[in-house]
Order: structure tokens, then sequence, then C-alpha cells
């Protein structure tokens, strides 16, 4: 089959001068493009690398592909994930990967949160502060340390050490930093201080939770050192922690509550959900990552080491279940 490859680069992001630092944090290296290329290629698919959404939308009518995959995120609305999906449905392309609604829906991360708590999955609660009122919402003192964030951002845009708060002044200073960046509501939830873990969900019907995989957190902060080490933020010694342990049953808990999640809001072919842990060894439901990266450097790429499976191989698994979702295989 002849399958396209739509992507956004770091070197195709086009720079404002009002956007913040890390405004191209979601976007891939070569090596993620290349991965995907030899895992299809693998399957025995000739692929065109069609690039970032405005090449698909330029050519879309004419490409002549058997399916299709985006894993570009560029745009500056919530719908960013869904541009080139809804592309390929308007030109009866199929397509890997969730669909428009799902991509959208779960960028929402109160949205998202909404749906998924109605499965028993536990949700800590949350505030929204709204960019267009402008509104700091007023929270008991014994919900603080609070951690504030962008409602519709993912890979970790906008958090900083001084995301968590401990005040009301504080509070104030961090929704105004995201209104004025981001243009976008504040999300706001307690801080969980514990441990956190990422599980990786492939395949449909029945969907499969893979093994739990846990990130370090920065000492001090509680945050995770993942967030403070991205793209955009000035190197600094962070000390790291893994606190808490994975037990057999953590695990099995944490891998049903992300298929839960992944079936409630109609994730397809692949996602990753992220969990924090307290204290006491109960996990709290973060988010969904309906396009987790497939860099050789990342989650699926561990995964694959773990199993010992060489990535391509075990890439080219979780795209031929995509593919037979499809009835293309």
């Amino acid at each position: 089959m002849r399958i396209g490859l739509v992507y956004d680069l770091f070197e195709h992001f086009d720079w404002l001068p009002e956007d913040p630092e890390d405004a191209d944090a979601e976007l891939e290296p070569e090596e993620t493009v290349a991965a995907l290329e030899a895992a299809f290629h693998r399957l025995g698919h000739d692929v065109l690398r069609i690039g970032p959404v405005r090449n698909l939308l330029a050519q879309h009518a004419s490409l002549r592909l058997d399916a299709a995959l985006s894993i570009a995120e560029v745009g500056r609305t919530r719908n960013r994930e869904a541009y080139a999906p809804v592309l390929f449905e308007l030109a009866g392309i199929p397509h890997l990967g969730s669909d428009a609604l799902t991509l959208s829906l779960s960028v929402d991360k109160v949205w998202t949160k909404d749906l998924v708590v109605q499965t028993g999955v536990p949700c800590v609660p949350h505030w929204v502060a709204d960019f267009q009122r402008r509104t700091v919402p007023q929270i008991p003192k014994h919900y603080f340390p609070l951690f504030v964030k962008p409602r519709y951002e993912g890979t970790a845009k906008g958090i900083l050490p001084s995301s968590k708060v401990f005040d009301e002044a504080a509070l104030y200073q961090e929704v105004v930093r995201i209104h004025t960046l981001y243009r976008q509501d504040a999300l706001i939830e307690p801080f969980i201080e514990g441990a956190e873990f990422t599980v990786a969900v492939v395949g449909n019907a029945p969907a499969i939770a893979l093994p739990v995989l846990q990130r370090a957190v920065e000492q001090k902060t509680g945050i995770g050192l993942h967030v403070l080490e991205r793209k955009g933020v000035p190197p600094a010694n962070w000390a790291y922690d893994l606190p808490g342990v994975l037990t057999p049953k953590l695990e099995q808990e944490m891998q049903d509550f992300a298929i839960r999640a992944y079936e409630k809001i109609d994730c397809r072919d692949f996602a990753r959900v992220d969990f924090r842990v307290d204290k006491n060894g109960l996990p709290w439901f973060l988010e969904v990552n309906t396009l987790p990266t497939f860099a050789p450097d990342g989650s699926f790429a561990i995964l694959a080491e773990l199993m010992g499976q060489p990535y391509e191989s075990w890439l080219a698994e979780v795209l031929e279940r995509g593919l037979k979702r499809l009835g293309l295989v």
C-alpha cells in the first residue's frame, strides 16, 4: 500500500513574536519520522512523506493514498491535532490513530477529566480560570499546594517550577502567566505529591495496556523531571527521585484505569495515559495523550527495549493493528 505521513518537524514551526519559548514543544525530530517510515517499510508498504498539514491541504485531493497517519500538531487552536484527520476524511483516505473528534477532545484536559471520572477512574477536583473573563477562582486553602497549567496544551507546555503554588498570591501570578502567554483557560488542581507513571495502550476491541513505566520526579518540587528538562527550559542540575513502589497490584490497577480512559473517549490504535500515585499508593488520572511520541528515545521505544524487540519491528506491530482495524490487511 501507499501510506501518507503527515508530520511537523521543529524546523517547520513558524514563530511569531508573541509565542512562548516552548511553543514548538509538541513537534518532532527527523528521527521520529524515520522510525515510522521504517516500520511501514517493514510491513511492506510505501511511504509518502507529506510533511506539514499545509502540504496536505494543498495536495489532499490528488494524493492517491491507501491510508495515512498524522502526528502533526502545529496550530494555535485546540483543534490543531485534528486538522489532518479532517482532511483525510474529506478526501476519503482511511487513517490510523484516533479520529478528529477524539483528538480535539483529548487536548482539552478539563473535558477529558469530566468524561473519564464517569468510568470510576479517580480524578482530583479541578477548577478553571477563564481566559475570556480573566477570572481566578476562589479555592479553599486545604487544597493547596495547587498545580496550574494551560487547559489545551500537551508535552508539558506552560509548566515551570512556579506552576506549583502554595498560596493565593502565587496562584494569581500563575493564572495571569498562562492567560498572557498561552491565551487560554488555566486548569487548576491539587498537586499530588508522589510518583508519576505512564501507561501505553494499543489496539482496539480489545485494547491492550502495556507495562507501566515510571517517570522520575525532581526532588525539590516533585514535578516530573521530563517536564523540567524539556526543550525550551534553561538547563539546570536537577536532582531526581523515583518515589514509591510499583507493585503488581498497582500496575494492574493503572492498566485497568488506562483502558477505561482510552475507551471512554474512543481512542483508536494507540495512546498514552498518565497518572500520579500519592503517598498512600492511590493512583490519580492526569491526562490521555492520543498522539504520543514515537521518537526512538520515547516511551514506545523504551517499551520495545523492555520487551526485547527492535524498535522498528515492535512499532510495525502497533501500526499493523491500526491497518487491521481499517480492514486494509
